[in-house]
């Protein structure tokens, strides 16, 4: 007898999910609704954002009445950041997301995730990407290990080297010339996972200061 092995799924459109501060406790919640849509929750890390690493990632809302409330609760506490894969990604996760005001989302789109765990228009419990090119950058920005397809090339290429790359790896090679180790290239190494400009600020632990307030 003949046993059919399922065909190899090639994911070909990524994006970005966020749970943010306020909805926290529902991750698990939230997850399972995210898997029974069908999508592939491809990476996954729980963070908690700096406000000048938030200013970064919402730098294209920079200059409206919003901007600083809106860096203020993403910054207020711990995220959780999804890799979502399937067809369509994008589209279908917006989709499902629901308008971005949740007030306007539970009159119009009533079983939309903004309108279950929303409360209005800043605090509407979950980001998704608005493009396959947001979905890249952000992608980037919360997972900077991670590989996507299409690879920069050409001016694309040369920008993202002249404005992430040479101004770290210059630092980096000063640092290395000036401490002078035993080994370098993996001195090296190690400078730059830890110097890494995008990399997100980890809540491991509270501190005894917030403990007190």
């Amino acid at each position: 007898m003949e046993i059919l092995m399922p065909e190899p799924q090639i994911y070909v459109e990524r994006t970005l999910a966020i749970i943010k501060p306020d909805v926290i406790d529902k991750e698990e919640e939230i997850e399972d609704l995210i898997l029974r849509s069908g999508f592939h929750i491809i990476q996954k890390r729980k963070l908690q954002l700096s406000p000048e690493q938030c200013s970064n990632f919402y730098g294209e809302q920079f200059g409206k009445v919003f901007f600083p409330n809106l860096t203020a609760y993403m910054s207020s506490g711990p995220i959780v950041a999804m890799v979502l894969a399937r067809n369509c990604a994008v589209s279908y996760w917006k989709e499902l997301l629901g308008p971005s005001n949740s007030l306007r989302a539970r009159r119009t789109h009533p079983h939309s995730l903004r309108a279950l765990y929303g409360t209005d228009e800043l605090r509407n419990a979950l980001h998704g990407s608005l493009s396959i090119s947001s979905a890249e950058r952000e992608i980037r920005f919360i997972f900077p290990e991670a590989i996507l397809e299409p690879v920069p090339t050409g001016q694309r290429a040369r920008d993202y080297l002249n404005l992430y790359v040479k101004p770290t790896l210059l630092a980096g090679l000063t640092a290395l010339c000036k401490e002078k180790p035993a080994d370098p290239m993996i001195w090296l190494a190690d400078w730059l996972i830890e110097h890494n400009p995008n990399k997100p600020k980890l809540q491991y632990h509270i501190s005894q200061e917030e403990h007190r307030g």
